[in-house]
Formats: C-alpha cells, structure tokens, sequence
C-alpha cells in the first residue's frame, strides 16, 4: 500500500502542503513542573499571553511551531489544544524524554524497561497523549496526539541510560514512522547520537539534531550535515556583542546543504516573549532575521529552511 506523507498536529493531521511556514524547535507551553520550580522564567502556562503571540505570529505569515516538551516535565495537550485552536496555529506535540535535570532523581524515567518507554511513546502517537501527563496513578488518554518523539543528551558522554531512552525513540520512529528530535548541549555529541542512530537503524532523513549553532565550528557542523540528518538553528538572536555564529554557520552552509538546514527560537523563557514584557518576541525569524538574511544575500533559501524543509523532516515516514 503506497504511504501518504502526513504531518501530525495536536489538532489532527495535515497534508505536509499545508503545514506552511515552520518554527522548526519552540516551547510554548510549560506548565507548573519540575523545570519551573528550578527556573521560574521557564513558565509558559498564561494562555491569553500565549495565544495573544501566537496569533501575532499567525497574522505576521507563521503557520506552524514545533513544541518540543515532551513527556511529563511542563507538556499540557489540552492546553496546545486551547492556544492552538485559538491563534489558528498548526502545534506539533512532542512525546519522548528530556534532559535528566528536567526531572526528580526518582523520576520513573529510571525505573522503565526500552519496552515500557518504547509502549508509552508509542501510545502517545497513536492512541493520544495522557490528560495528566503521567504525573498519574490513573491514566486517561486526550484525543491529543503527539507528532514528533524527542530525546537529549548532555555535556557527558551517553550514558547507558540515554541509550535506553535512544533504543525507546527508535523503536517508536520505526514502529510509527514518526520523526525524530534532539537536543544537544551547545552541540555537543551530536556526531555520537548520528553514530547510535546509524547502528540502531533509524532513517537519519527524519531526525533533527538541535542547537548545533552554539557550536562553534564549521568543519563539525558540516560533518554532521553530510551524515544526512537535518540541523536546527535557534540562537540567531542570543548572541550580543559576539561574533553571530548562526549567521556565520548559514553563510558558509546553507548553499551546501540547503535542503537540511531549519531554524526555530527556541524561546523557552518568557522573557523572551513580548507578551510577557520580553524581547525579542516569536516574530524575530519572521522580520529582523528575514532581513538579515537579505543582506546576507541568502533570501533565496527562507522558503527552504521555513517551508519545505520542515514539511520533509515532519512528515511521517514510509513504514
């Protein structure tokens, strides 16, 4: 039976025409949690806020974000619904697991077997996301269903832990043909989660390896691009008085691979967001980036890095 690619969204699934213009690795819920209790910038959870920015977003020719919370540290799916819903923006929901500073020391993270995880993640695809986010005893499953499945490393070598987690997220990906999302620390072994994914069979054209900008390297960011996976860029607008790597890295880049290079903010402290009295706002890719990208000389790939590229890496892929 042929496959037709599909782009899973809280809301249901689209055609991957449809998806529009993408930010490629967003945060735009994150509730009461773990995370926020250590960082209190880390709460998302004021819908008229979000929905408010979101809309701005919508109305400035955005279509889609990727929220990349995934299991049990801040992720709500009635709420992605609620702002989703609200501001008519496409939300793709994460299932997977974060970092392990995201989670209590106890967290059952830890305790899961590869099958549990493997099941859990699996049912957050295809069956719909927990009302509760297993914050549980009971389980009670929204109609809400997770697009994307995420894991992370850290400043450390992978642990035999992670690659439980990695064994779990592959097993899914293959199982559901979802794609996959990581996060790095500043891209720190990125080129190591290519190497498991290689061995563990994964299709390194639907993975995306996070923050790779802060990497302040071209030959390392090339190596990772010419392994096949895609990247994501999201600190076009953190560096100061520094040299901007993420534009430095786009300019010598984008015309190599053109067609794996995406971009998001990445804007996970509401003092990032205008709604909440931050700069520089969810609109900064839409307008002072857009520009930037003029002068660079490098208009040419804004529909590539905002509208096909993710519409490739979201799709489900052929199982």
């Amino acid at each position: 039976m042929k496959h037709i690619p599909f782009i899973r969204t809280v809301l249901g699934d689209l055609t991957p025409a449809e998806m529009g213009l993408t930010y490629s690795h967003e945060h735009i819920i994150i509730d009461e949690s773990f995370p926020t209790l250590g960082n209190p910038l880390f709460l998302l959870n004021d819908m008229d806020r979000i929905s408010k920015e979101l809309s701005s977003f919508y109305l400035a020719g955005g279509r889609t974000m990727v929220d990349t919370m995934p299991a049990n540290c801040g992720r709500n799916p009635h709420k992605l619904a609620e702002v989703s819903r609200r501001s008519q923006v496409n939300i793709i929901m994460a299932t997977g697991i974060h970092l392990e500073m995201y989670y209590v020391p106890n967290h059952w993270r830890y305790a899961y077997s590869e099958d549990q995880l493997t099941q859990l993640f699996i049912d957050d695809v295809t069956l719909g996301v927990d009302e509760n986010d297993y914050n549980g005893p009971f389980i009670n499953r929204s109609a809400y269903k997770a697009g994307m499945v995420k894991l992370a490393t850290g400043d450390e070598k992978i642990t035999l832990h992670q690659e439980t987690i990695f064994h779990a997220v592959v097993n899914t990906h293959l199982e559901t043909g979802v794609p996959i999302l990581t996060h790095t620390n500043f891209g720190k072994h990125a080129m190591d989660q290519v190497i498991l994914f290689e061995k563990l069979g994964a299709k390194l054209d639907h993975i995306v390896i996070s923050h790779v900008d802060r990497y302040r390297d071209i030959d390392y960011n090339r190596a990772l691009l010419q392994t096949g996976v895609k990247v994501e860029y999201d600190s076009a607008f953190r560096w100061k008085e520094e040299e901007n790597w993420t534009y430095k890295l786009l300019q010598t880049l984008l015309p190599e691979f053109p067609d794996q290079i995406t971009m998001g903010m990445d804007a996970a402290k509401n003092n990032y967001w205008k709604t909440y009295g931050g700069q520089p706002g969810l609109n900064f890719l839409l307008t002072t980036f857009k520009e930037d990208l003029r002068k660079m000389g490098l208009e040419s790939y804004y529909e590539a890095i905002f509208v096909k590229n993710p519409a490739e890496l979201y799709s489900f892929s052929a199982i």
